[in-house]
């Protein structure tokens, strides 16, 4: 397992999606599910610099690691911001057109849609979203 904390701002963004690519390389991943994956990170990363600390400063730590059968890459997400589970929020409802949706929620369902498993838990006054994809 390979870890990496970093303040929650958004000019840390590049840092982070460069962590994850460099042991996703290291991992032979397929270039279309690395873009999958980038896309899952910076909504997750994202969402934390925007809610979890309320405009006060905080760190994130990222922690990736891997398996070998069946081959797959699992990506967690640590601050002690806010709690707040993503998950528990009602899916938006694709169906409607953009005018008729409510704001938000949109890239956490894209999350969820790519991702082959998402959690989250609350420990010890620490958030932590999980995700994992099949390589």
């Amino acid at each position: 397992m390979k870890s990496f904390t970093i303040e929650a701002t958004t000019t840390g963004l590049t840092q982070v999606l460069k962590f994850i690519d460099y042991e996703l390389e290291s991992l032979n991943c397929e270039i279309k599910v690395q873009y999958q994956i980038d896309v899952a990170v910076e909504e997750i990363y994202v969402n934390i610099v925007s809610y979890a600390y309320n405009g006060n400063k905080g760190n994130v730590t990222i922690e990736i690691s891997s398996e070998v059968n069946p081959k797959s890459v699992t990506i967690s997400f640590t601050d002690s911001g806010i709690p707040y589970n993503p998950l528990e929020k009602k899916d938006p409802d694709i169906t409607l057109s953009a005018e008729e949706r409510s704001i938000g929620g949109l890239g956490i369902y894209m999350v969820k849609k790519s991702m082959d498993y998402v959690s989250y838990d609350y420990k010890d006054g620490k958030n932590i979203f999980s995700i994992k994809k099949y390589l």
